[in-house]
């Protein structure tokens, strides 16, 4: 009788988790190949340097605030490059506007945009070198269980990164690719 109870248990259990809708990142700009329009603009590239538009659903109960980052894993670096790194977005954001990683963009008020392996914060698109292949470029929106990291525009993205999986409640993904 109790193995059958604990069956009914998990069974419940599973069910219920199933009926969770997923964390979601979608982008009306980006997932599948980078334009001109995300590329950034120096190191011999010519885009225009404008960050995607992106939007998601579905966050975890008690998200109290939302971070993105942008990282090319395929950087010749040992570690990446990480082109953008954005925290205490408001909890009650589920949108932001292409372009709102440039300076004076559209982000929610409080959100604060932080270093980036440019060597400044806000958004820094693809750029990877000249003949080394396709990069992979993971864009992610963090769920976070506290209203602010207690960090400001000065921390670096591996700073950042430590507080993040720090308070992470849930994360989403998109991936494009860009090589020149």
């Amino acid at each position: 009788m109790t193995r059958y109870l604990f069956a009914s248990l998990l069974a419940l259990l599973a069910l219920k988790a199933l009926a969770q809708p997923t964390f979601t990142l979608r982008s009306a700009d980006v997932g599948g190949q980078a334009t001109m329009v995300q590329v950034f603009n120096g190191f011999g590239c010519t885009g225009e340097n404008q960050s995607p538009q992106l939007n998601w659903s579905n966050a975890p109960e008690g998200t109290k605030s939302f971070a993105i980052t942008m990282h090319d894993p395929d950087a010749p670096t040992g570690s990446g490059w990480w082109h953008w790194v954005v925290f205490d977005i408001p909890a009650t954001t589920n949108d932001i506007p292409a372009g709102s990683g440039s300076v004076g963009g559209m982000l929610p008020a409080g959100a604060i945009q932080s270093m980036t392996d440019f060597g400044a914060p806000g958004y820094g698109g693809p750029c990877p070198p000249p003949g080394h292949g396709p990069h992979q470029y993971v864009i992610t929106v963090h769920a976070l269980k506290t209203e602010k990291l207690g960090l400001d525009e000065k921390a670096s993205p591996a700073m950042v990164g430590y507080n993040l999986s720090q308070q992470m409640l849930a994360k989403a993904s998109i991936v494009f690719y860009y090589g020149r």
